[in-house]
């Protein structure tokens, strides 16, 4: 995918804000910390059109990027992060879900995984909550480059078995040294 052109288009908290449906959409989601933003950043070709930060839970919104003036990405709140407000925290499941489950024109979400760790209960149930509505995931293991080869292919390994899958469907990407960009746009482009 030649990126031509990526825009913020806008931050929302309820479907009236969402931007007017028509474009296919490809959502982002994993847990806090995971490297979503930094991945979003990878794919686009930009350095900070994503805000990216050390703190976790820094998404609050779901967050709405126009690309080619063709399709979007929308980054959705990490999910797990106890040191968010609880009262915040609560508000997000039901946002995300609501946007989930009622987008017109979502074809696909990103469930970003951190490769060092074995999925947890909410990487869990927001596969089998994608599966039950029939959203595509497209499944990425986030900072390979942190572990060297022979281990990546270790844990990819692993974490297929917890998630009973294919390793060939976890796609590997570091969003320092661009490993895995390539499968990760194929795997999108199909979808859109």
């Amino acid at each position: 995918m030649i990126v031509r052109s990526a825009e913020f288009a806008t931050s929302a908290v309820r479907p009236s804000q969402y931007p007017p449906p028509g474009r296919p959409e490809i959502a982002f989601a994993g847990r806090s910390n995971v490297g979503k933003s930094s991945l979003m950043n990878m794919l686009l070709g930009r350095k900070n059109l994503v805000k990216t930060s050390s703190t976790p839970g820094r998404t609050q919104t779901i967050n709405f990027f126009l690309i080619n003036d063709q399709f979007s990405f929308v980054d959705l709140p990490g999910y797990g992060y106890a040191k968010v407000p609880k009262a915040v925290r609560k508000s997000w499941g039901p946002m995300v879900e609501r946007y989930l489950k009622t987008r017109e024109g979502l074809s696909a979400v990103v469930v970003i995984l951190d490769v060092r760790r074995l999925p947890n209960q909410g990487d869990h149930d927001l596969l089998a909550w994608l599966g039950h509505y029939k959203i595509p995931a497209i499944v990425a293991l986030t900072k390979a480059d942190k572990l060297k080869k022979n281990k990546q292919e270790k844990q990819r390994s692993a974490i297929a078995r917890e998630l009973s899958t294919d390793p060939s469907l976890l796609t590997l990407f570091s969003a320092t040294t661009g490993l895995g960009k390539r499968e990760l746009w194929a795997a999108i482009e199909a979808l859109l």
